[in-house]
């Protein structure tokens, strides 16, 4: 089940406050969903997402079939018991995995034999596997299996930019690896929402020739992929710039794999109403912190005798303690950035448990107000403020 309601538009931009509701609960849109690859989002206990205000998130097909399985899976009714979240789940198709296995897999138009990075056994994902895998993982959204199309072919050092034609024949197979995964998904009876993937490169016209197709197949909703994939930043703003808003206006549009807060508010203002990324968890792990007012590398020698909280205004577990109130309003028990410095320093387990925490809360606290000021009309304010706020500096 899918229904997407549109709920606002900003008459400046093409961005849209919506609400999708599916099998396990509704989602406020626009909306930035946190990653678990594995079946969890990685250094976040469960009741955390929960109080963060996390109202979807992502899991891994490709890695879910390898480990634990399918076996286990089922055993469970699928990934919502399995890991004890009772809130929407999108699944991947498994597509972006395979094609990062390089060498290690080859790309038919059956689909793609691999063989598993966990024990060396010979695999074969199809688009009828990837809906298969995906129906047992009962994901309220499943991805169309799709081929994730380069912007470099070969190693970067010795290939070259994919051309048009290279651009199309992956596109092509695409679409009629959409076909498939339709027909299955429909043979199953899958009782959740089918998204098909847009590609084509950094081919606009190839774009628009793959989002026609996709549209007169009326899916429930469709994803913006290949892109992220390599790309310099100018070139996957382009395509930002360009797909989106030329989707459907009363399905819901998901941008694959982006990105940073400047990405998000663009994609938003671009039409964008879902995104993911393992930027704020891989970040937080690596010592990088977002705030309202910058990045902060927590690993700089500078915070060492810090008192401040990580971002005076920010209301998460890792700033504001238990309290829930910024420093800024009297509340002083959140943790320090001379302590968050310390435990990285040590190797600390709790050091990027509790970077992360603030990470996705920043972003997902980012939505949120992006949210507000679509509501209110004011989404041209909230864009200057954003970026005014964000330049200024920690």
């Amino acid at each position: 089940m899918l229904k997407f309601d549109l709920l606002a538009t900003d008459p400046d931009s093409h961005a849209r406050r919506g609400t999708l509701t599916l099998n396990h609960g509704v989602v406020q849109t626009p909306i930035f969903m946190p990653v678990g690859t594995y079946g969890t989002v990685k250094g976040v206990m469960p009741r955390s997402l929960h109080d963060m205000g996390a109202q979807i998130i992502l899991g891994n097909t490709f890695h879910l079939w390898m480990r634990p399985g399918l076996d286990v899976m089922q055993g469970f009714g699928g990934l919502h018991q399995f890991e004890q979240w009772n809130k929407p789940i999108l699944t991947d198709s498994g597509g972006f995995q395979v094609w990062s296995l390089g060498a290690m897999r080859k790309i038919t138009e059956q689909g793609v034999h691999f063989a598993s990075p966990v024990n060396g056994d010979k695999l074969f994902m199809s688009p009828e596997v990837s809906m298969q895998i995906q129906t047992t993982l009962n994901s309220d959204i499943v991805m169309q299996l799709d081929e994730c199309t380069p912007y470099y072919q070969g190693d970067k050092s010795a290939g070259h930019i994919t051309t048009e034609r290279e651009a199309r024949t992956s596109m092509e197979m695409s679409l009629r690896w959409a076909k498939r995964s339709q027909d299955e998904f429909v043979r199953l009876n899958n009782p959740n929402a089918l998204f098909g993937i847009v590609q084509g490169g950094m081919f606009e016209s190839l774009r628009e020739e793959s989002l026609a197709a996709l549209v007169a197949m009326d899916l429930p909703g469709y994803a913006v992929g290949g892109v992220s994939v390599g790309e310099p930043k100018d070139e996957m703003l382009r395509i930002m710039a360009h797909t989106p808003h030329l989707l459907p206006a009363h399905k819901p549009r998901y941008l694959m794999g982006v990105g940073t807060p400047e990405d998000l508010v663009q994609g938003v203002a671009e039409g964008v109403d879902m995104f993911d990324c393992v930027m704020p968890t891989r970040n937080a792990r690596n010592g990088t912190i977002f705030t309202r007012y910058g990045d902060l590398k927590l690993r700089n020698a500078r915070h060492k005798t810090d008192h401040q909280p990580l971002d005076s205004t920010c209301t998460c577990y890792a700033c504001a303690g238990t309290s829930g109130v910024s420093w800024d309003n009297g509340g002083r028990d959140g943790f320090s950035r001379a302590y968050l410095h310390h435990l990285d320093r040590c190797g600390e387990m709790l050091g990027p448990m509790l970077a992360t925490v603030h990470n996705l809360h920043y972003y997902l606290n980012l939505m949120s107000e992006v949210r507000a000021s679509l509501d209110t009309g004011s989404f041209a304010a909230f864009r200057a403020r954003f970026k005014e706020e964000r330049s200024r500096g920690i």
